[in-house]
């Protein structure tokens, strides 16, 4: 009997160990099971009976934490790119060569010299621009009109002519002017010499200066202003336009204006506009060197000088068919 109670006392004592070891036991296995067993485990629980509204939300508070400064929406905004175009000076030309290096000063001033005059071009053309047959009531005309010139792109010197005139009677007027060309810029340029009026007579002598080129919109456009050897001023304005209609048909419209600063009794000159002339041509160019054309010419004394043509018998204005030439060598 007492054996028996030894035995049954040394059971009791082992059981609680026993039950531990089971427990732990299953605490590695739950925590080597899967996630998705983990989760059907919680699925199967009843949480009715938790009480919700006694937990703590503490760690939930983390939530409300501003993480703006982590995400970069707080940070400055970038600021734009300036799009103003600068309005520095450009830096300066560079003069230096790499000549300079081994040659000294007074052998690159020579050798540029010598550059300079080898590559500056000078040329020759003769270009008569009109050359023409009018056709008008009465009696019937011709006109001429042209010049020549000698020189590069920056100097020339230039002769111009032009004249007209009535078949079987002297020429109305010939004029000739010689004088130097300096460009002023590209598109305009400088002009100083002399004329000479061949006819009417008596003939004149002027000083002349002007300045021609090409205004915007590609007008063509002249000013002189002359003085002649007797003391009388005057003044010309001529514009033009060369409207291409095709690479070959071009039309011309040109206009000219004539003023006298006084009276010249002596040339049937009176003070004010002069006359006035307008013209419209269309030639076809062959070639570039040779164009015939056809067009209307008009032209209209005005003031004073209208009158000293009336009292001699003369029209003040008079219309032109026209048909001639234009060439250039």
């Amino acid at each position: 009997m007492r054996r028996l109670a030894l035995v049954a006392l040394a059971c009791g004592l082992a059981s609680p160990a026993f039950a531990q070891d089971a427990h732990g036991g299953h605490a590695v296995h739950a925590n080597s099971a899967p996630a998705g067993d983990q989760t059907t485990g919680h699925a199967g629980m009843d949480h009715s009976a938790m009480d919700h509204g006694e937990m703590d939300h503490g760690q939930a508070q983390d939530a409300d934490v501003d993480h703006s400064m982590h995400m970069g929406h707080a940070m400055e905004p970038e600021r734009a790119a300036d799009d103003t175009p600068g309005d520095a000076p450009p830096p300066p030309v560079p003069t230096d060569r790499a000549a300079d290096a081994f040659f000294p000063p007074a052998a690159m001033e020579r050798s540029l010299a010598a550059m300079y005059r080898e590559m500056t071009f000078r040329t020759f053309a003769l270009q008569i621009d009109q050359l023409e047959y009018r056709a008008r009531s009465g009696q019937d005309g011709y006109g001429f009109e042209g010049s020549a010139w000698y020189g590069g792109d920056i100097d020339r010197a230039v002769v111009d002519f032009e004249g007209e005139g009535a078949f079987g009677e002297k020429p109305e007027n010939i004029e000739v002017s010689a004088y130097w060309r300096r460009a002023l810029d590209p598109w305009f340029n400088l002009q100083l010499g002399v004329r000479h009026d061949f006819r009417p007579d008596p003939d004149r002598t002027y000083a002349m200066a002007g300045i021609q080129g090409l205004a915007p919109y590609w007008f063509e456009v002249e000013g002189q202003v002359f003085i002649s050897n007797k003391g009388d001023v005057h003044a010309r304005l001529v514009a033009a336009y060369d409207q291409r209609i095709t690479q070959r048909l071009i039309l011309e419209p040109e206009l000219e204006a004539d003023f006298a600063f006084q009276d010249v009794p002596e040339l049937g000159i009176a003070s004010g506009f002069e006359k006035i002339e307008a013209s419209a041509r269309l030639r076809y160019e062959v070639t570039r060197m040779f164009a015939p054309y056809v067009g209307v010419f008009w032209e209209r004394r005005l003031g004073g000088s209208a009158d000293h043509v009336r009292a001699h018998g003369e029209r003040a204005s008079a219309v032109s068919a026209v048909a001639g030439i234009r060439i250039w060598f």
